[in-house]
């Protein structure tokens, strides 16, 4: 990350201190080391096979280097053959913080993954880079500050690029359906408004859309903006942002210390007030997750929270902006440039304060020109953020109607 990079104005600090905040969520409660252990295992080990599910690792390079994690679940549960034979792929994207856990951290009957792979699709889960099974590259350990100058217009531009196509060619060169949750549908929508991978994509479903962040209305990131101002350029040196580590755990414990701030359940604080988690889901969350990003990525989605637009990163000052894009300014992703006949599903929660209401709101404003027979909106008023990936009843709320929508674009 260039000095530039770091040294934006306060009110970028301000804002890099809400997101600094998010990843601590879990940090006051890590596993016990036998359940960090089981997570080293490999997913396809510590999460499909047990449950009698085919599965692959696979990995696939980006065009920077970094060598990425790829789990394939090409058939049903129990059908004793491992061959996809021309199934249609769908490709299962995770959001901030998380890695392909997300789509397998409940039961065989309640996780996507899963119940994707029984309904007949070839299932594809993604992995970013920095995530626990990600963290290789061609020429840089994840130890070398330079491994980690990122942020999400990378994963945009070449993660999802390199994943799409090497599942396009892996299934036969089959057009997928892409799904992603929170970071994953921002990914995808920088993606789509500059039409990469369009002819390899059937359609997109997009679970807690996040396009605009200004209305982020988390407790845990507000008060993160008051009690972090005088700390916050020592985190502007990390290039690596650990959500496991000492001083995070720190933060958060002087954070849950605030007048107004009950922290008895972090998950809710940060996310909202998710209605339908068991304590199983969290147990595998907490196995599992919180992942490592890039602090440059945490410093971009601030950037987001503090202007309301979706623009590449903000190297904060004229020169080095013009060096990277030729201009003063970071160009802007223009999300109504999707093209209108590109099938869309949307799900969105009253109860989810990152993916807010008035910010899908917002989104939606910015696709209103697109085919009324190509977008599909969906609102549960209970829901909250990690509800769409978490919840018991998911399945029958979120995921009946998905595949529904999926099946329209397969005739």
């Amino acid at each position: 990350m260039t000095s530039g990079g770091r040294r934006s104005s306060s009110s970028s600090v301000v804002s890099l201190a809400i997101l600094l905040c998010l990843g601590a969520v879990v940090v006051t409660a890590r596993p016990a080391p036998e359940a960090t252990r089981a997570a080293a295992n490999g997913t396809c080990q510590s999460r499909v096979e047990p449950f009698e599910y085919k599965c692959e690792e696979h990995t696939v390079t980006t065009s920077d280097g970094y060598i990425l994690s790829l789990q394939r679940i090409p058939s049903g549960r129990g059908s004793g053959g491992s061959s996809a034979g021309g199934k249609i792929p769908v490709l299962l994207q995770h959001g901030l913080m998380m890695d392909g856990v997300t789509w397998l951290m409940n039961s065989p009957d309640e996780s996507l993954g899963y119940i994707l792979a029984d309904n007949g699709y070839d299932v594809w889960i993604a992995n970013s880079r920095g995530t626990v099974f990600s963290r290789g590259h061609t020429s840089l350990s994840s130890n070398d500050p330079a491994y980690w100058d990122w942020s999400w217009d990378e994963l945009a531009s070449n993660d999802l690029s390199a994943v799409v196509q090497y599942v396009y060619r892996q299934a036969g060169q089959q057009r997928m359906h892409y799904v992603g949750h929170s970071l994953g549908t921002l990914i995808a929508f920088a993606a789509l408004s500059q039409q990469q991978q369009l002819g390899m994509l059937r359609s997109a479903g997009l679970l807690s859309p996040i396009a605009y962040l200004d209305k982020v209305s988390s407790p845990l990131a507000l008060a993160a903006a008051d009690i972090f101002l005088g700390e916050a350029l020592y985190w502007l040196g990390l290039d690596e942002f650990d959500p496991t580590g000492e001083a995070v755990h720190s933060l958060v414990t002087d954070i849950c210390k605030q007048p107004g701030i009950d922290c008895y359940n972090l998950m809710s604080v940060f996310t909202g007030d998710n209605c339908c988690l068991d304590n199983s889901s969290v147990q595998v969350f907490l196995a599992h997750e919180p992942q490592a990003s890039a602090t440059k990525n945490m410093v971009h989605l601030a950037q987001m929270i503090r202007r309301g637009t979706i623009a590449k990163y903000d190297y904060g000052n004229d020169a080095d902006n013009t060096k990277h894009y030729g201009q003063a300014t970071p160009p802007a992703y223009d999300v109504s440039a999707i093209p209108d006949d590109f099938p869309l599903f949307l799900s969105y929660g009253g109860r989810d304060s990152l993916s807010d209401v008035q910010d899908v709101r917002h989104l939606f404003q910015t696709l209103k020109s697109h085919d009324g027979d190509k977008l599909t909106i969906q609102y549960l008023d209970d829901y909250a953020h990690a509800d769409f990936v978490m919840a018991g009843n998911a399945r029958e709320r979120v995921y009946a109607p998905l595949m529904a929508f999926f099946k329209l674009q397969e005739k």
